[in-house]
Formats: structure tokens, sequence, C-alpha cells
């Protein structure tokens, strides 16, 4: 675990694991299209999915129709054991495993995998260049590496900038996301020769959300989870009251449901056919 970012591995400790399973949304329709049209592997297919937390994307990839067919095998890896003990009562299908793995050590067979899928994770990847070499060495030689993150988005609705606002003061400089940190992989001499240049698509969409689905999905946040609880008591009433005094899109209004902007970010790779990085 010592590659393992502290503030990962205590704020999704055991512990946290039932809240961000609850909390945090799962994978639009488009987003999941994407990434199968995108892989070039026949089917069925294997696939290795890292920082599998508690299942929310594979389980998504499961109760979809059109990938539940394609899905030969899929080994999930996971650092944390919380998370892992949530994914095991989570998903329940023969074809799927779960195991204690890193972006540098997954465990799994050379060119075992037709994809590799990271879902809300990358962004705590501690060494690019260890990752692609180890992305490139379960990969088959036409296989491809999927990155997928959502987000809340704050250019959609000034209330969700205000809790963003609020809530990433406590980040402790941990690498979020919106740091874009993770775009230095595809500088590294590792993933250019291993990788053919990588492609992005963003979309932008609603979801249907309460004040409560707000304050649990900030509270969910590595960097919140681990908060003092006097201090993230502090921090919850102030997302309750950005949203009580902010303009909402209402979608039903009696019972409390307004429009919660978010972002889906893809980042698909495929595997070079030569291994050489050809200029």
């Amino acid at each position: 675990m010592s590659k393992i970012h502290q503030v990962a591995q205590s704020g999704f400790g055991t512990g946290t694991n039932e809240l961000y399973d609850r909390a945090r949304p799962s994978y639009q329709q488009f987003a999941l299209d994407h990434i199968r049209e995108s892989v070039k592997s026949k089917e069925p297919l294997n696939v290795v999915e890292i920082g599998s937390g508690t299942g929310i994307f594979t389980r998504a990839l499961l109760a979809d129709p059109k990938w539940n067919q394609k899905i030969k095998q899929l080994k999930a890896v996971e650092p944390s054991e919380g998370m892992r003990e949530v994914f095991s009562k989570a998903v329940k299908d023969d074809r799927v495993t779960v195991s204690e793995g890193t972006f540098a050590s997954t465990h799994a067979e050379d060119t075992w995998a037709d994809l590799v899928v990271i879902a809300q994770a990358f962004h705590w990847c501690p060494d690019y260049g260890t990752a692609c070499l180890e992305f490139s060495r379960i990969l088959k030689p036409n296989g491809s590496v999927a990155f997928i993150w959502n987000l809340e988005d704050r250019d959609s609705a000034e209330w969700v900038g205000r809790i963003r606002d609020h809530i990433e003061v406590h980040e402790r400089g941990t690498p979020q996301f919106r740091h874009m940190y993770w775009r230095q992989t595809f500088d590294t001499p590792e993933y250019q020769s291993e990788f053919e240049p990588h492609k992005e698509q963003a979309w932008s969409y609603h979801l249907q959300g309460t004040k409560e689905t707000v304050v649990d999905r900030a509270s969910s946040k590595s960097y919140i989870a681990i908060l003092p609880p006097r201090k993230k008591a502090e921090v919850q009433d102030e997302i309750r009251k950005i949203i009580d005094d902010s303009h909402k899109t209402w979608v039903d209004e009696s019972k409390g449901i307004f429009e919660y902007p978010y972002k889906t970010h893809v980042v698909v790779a495929h595997k070079r056919q030569s291994n050489r990085h050809h200029v």
C-alpha cells in the first residue's frame, strides 16, 4: 500500500465505502456505448478494471444488455479492502472476480485483456509510465485502455460552482481529476512507445438530485470523508445553505428534486500493433 496516496487510503478506507457506493452516480449510456464501440478486439471480451472501487462501473456494464453479452471475464482490481468488501456483496456474476492490486501491479496474465478500464480513479495514479507498461503487458496486441470520470459541472449552474469551491479548499493537495495531472501520462516515453495517440470525448448532461443527494456526494469525496466530525458537519451545513439560497431548475419542487448538472469525460487509447514508437 506504500504507493497508494494516504488520503485515498483513509478517505476510501473501511467504513466510508457504503456512503461512496450509495452517493456516487453510475455511468451514462452514451459513455458506455462510446467505450464499447471503441474496442477493437473481437467478442467475447476479457476486461481488467483497475481501481474498481465498490463496483459502480462494473454493475453499469453488467446492467447494459449490449455490454453484458460481450463480456467473457472481468477481473476487478482494487487496493482498498473496504471497497472490495462492498464490491463482493454488490456484484454477483460468475464471470467477475475482484482482488487486491494497483495500477502498477494488476496480477493479470500477459496479453490477457481486450480492454483495461479505469473509472473515476486514474487521477490517483502515482507513476504514469509504470502504469502504461502494466497496461501494455496485460493487453492483447489490439487491446484498448479507457479512462472515464464523472464530475459535477460547475459551468452549468452557479450553485454547483459554489459548492465545489466550498469543498475543494479541503483537498490537501490530492491529485484530483480537475487538476489534469493525469494528462502527463500521454507525454511519457512509456505511453508513446506502447500506445497510439489517445482520443478524448466529453458530455454535459443533468442527473436528478435532492439537497441530501448533493450533501452525500460531497461527503463521499476522500478529502471530506477524513475531516473531523465537527468540521465535516459544518461543511455539510454550508452545502445545504448554498442550495437553499440558489436558483435551481426544478424537476419536482414538491419533492425537492432538481437538475444536478454533470459532465462525463472519456479517454480511449489503443495499444500499438508494434511496441516500437514510429516517428
